[in-house]
């Protein structure tokens, strides 16, 4: 077999680039926001932050907050396909929908 090259940012060029009046410092009101349980969220990289970050082939997609907390990380669960996956996503990288 042939090893792949590369890791899961490989191919991310444009997903990660952000748009040129949101870069710089961030706020940290987007950094410490909170969420219900039952809301909705958009899932959007950001690329300045590792940390709680989630497969590149889920930005853009809508999930459901379940309430759950691993640190600062919210559980979220997203339907891929036609399988339900659970993530735990750090709070920058979502968006209220």
């Amino acid at each position: 077999m042939v090893k792949r090259i590369g890791t899961k940012q490989r191919k991310t060029r444009n997903k990660l680039k952000q748009y040129y009046r949101e870069r710089g410092k961030l706020s940290l009101s987007k950094y410490f926001q909170e969420f219900a349980l039952g809301d909705k969220v958009g899932l959007s990289l950001h690329a300045m932050i590792q940390a709680g970050r989630f497969h590149p082939r889920f930005h853009g997609l809508t999930g459901t907050i379940t309430g759950n907390k691993k640190g600062f990380c919210v559980e979220v669960i997203i339907q891929d396909q036609d399988k339900q996956k659970t993530l735990y996503i750090h709070p920058i990288h979502l968006v209220r929908n």
